[in-house]
């Protein structure tokens, strides 16, 4: 069966209609929008502080979108940036006595599953027979975004252990949770990666196959979904599409606006105030190290060269062949008495009070 992905491009204020129209092209979701189940939004927000999480118009239009609902949880789980609640502030004007927040690591009757090999918690809300709907940013990342939003189904606030094995552990969340009902990737910017402003695209990405939706918005960005390792992982076992010749494209043209999306990606850009800095690798890499060192990710955990590396990459900064480099950095923060390190049996840990 090929899987449908809507593709909507919508003018600020109109995401609403925007959004409804997509469903519209995937053919309704009347049996998702029932006063039958309740609906979990998984949203993608890393840090309060920041600003690429899906915007709070496209949640709005999601909240709307299930009118039928007796119930919208609007979900995020703790990390080392803090409590899931906290998170989830950012949509708070949208909280209702129908639409709440849902810190998932508050979850009083977490069950165990194995994940990539290991026994994990993971939040029974998330469990059928609820409609879970997945949300997050498009973004120029290799591990994407709708799949990669499933790591924060696990009740681990330090998670960065998992980046090893994360292709085999999010295909393993998705079977465990039974799946992902309906994907919404936000394009209302589009976010080129570390040091770099996001480009306004108001575009929406919308499907009921997670994986294919995925696999739409990655190669919208410059990626080839048959390379990416979290793509091909979810294929493989058979939970969606992640072949373009396997998915119908409906909506906007894509080949227009994937020649639009790669104009803007290779088009210079002046920097805004929040996102000044320098182009060179070096440069992006001491603005997001500094980042990390403000949002307290050395103050939770000693961290590896590998743990501090993965979490780098997370922020959008390619790191392949950069070990070294990354290595040298955290020393000369160590000179400069930011960060504290010793010798461990793994290698150096840096750590700060």
């Amino acid at each position: 069966m090929t899987s449908k992905v809507a593709i909507v491009e919508f003018e600020k204020g109109a995401e609403r209609e925007s959004l409804k129209r997509a469903v519209e092209l995937l053919g309704g979701l009347a049996d998702l929008n029932t006063s039958e189940k309740p609906v979990v939004v998984k949203v993608g927000v890393f840090s309060h502080k920041a600003e690429n999480h899906t915007s709070l118009p496209v949640v709005d239009a999601i909240t709307n979108l299930f009118n039928n609902a007796s119930k919208v949880m609007l979900a995020e789980s703790d990390n080392y940036q803090g409590k899931g609640l906290e998170r989830l502030q950012l949509w708070k004007e949208l909280f209702t006595e129908r639409v709440i927040p849902l810190d998932l690591s508050d979850d009083p009757e977490p069950v165990k599953v194995k994940l990539a090999g290991q026994e994990v918690n993971m939040p029974s809300v998330l469990l059928k027979p609820k409609v879970l709907v997945d949300t997050h940013i498009l973004r120029s990342y290799v591990n994407g975004s709708i799949l990669k939003n499933l790591f924060g189904c696990i009740l681990d606030s330090k998670r960065v252990k998992y980046h090893k094995v994360l292709p085999t552990l999010l295909a393993d969340v998705y079977e465990a949770i039974g799946g992902v009902d309906f994907a919404v990737l936000d394009g209302t910017l589009f976010w080129l990666g570390a040091g770099k402003a996001p480009v306004p695209m108001n575009t929406l990405i919308v499907g009921r196959d997670a994986v294919a939706v995925e696999a739409v918005g990655a190669s919208l960005v410059g990626f080839d979904p048959e390379k990416m390792p979290i793509i091909q992982e979810f294929v493989k076992r058979g939970l969606g599409e992640g072949t373009l010749e396997s998915i119908k494209i409906v909506g906007a043209s894509f080949e227009t606006l994937k020649d639009k999306f790669k104009s803007v990606a290779a088009a210079p850009r002046k920097k805004s105030a929040q996102h000044k800095g320098p182009q060179t690798w070096g440069g992006q890499a001491n603005q997001v190290l500094n980042g990390l060192i403000r949002d307290g990710f050395f103050n939770q955990s000693k961290r590896t060269l590998q743990d501090v590396t993965t979490a780098l990459e997370a922020r959008g900064l390619s790191v392949k062949g950069k070990e070294r480099n990354i290595a040298d950095a955290l020393a000369r923060r160590v000179k400069r008495n930011v960060l504290k390190k010793y010798k461990t049996s793994e290698g150096q840990v840096y750590w700060t009070d």
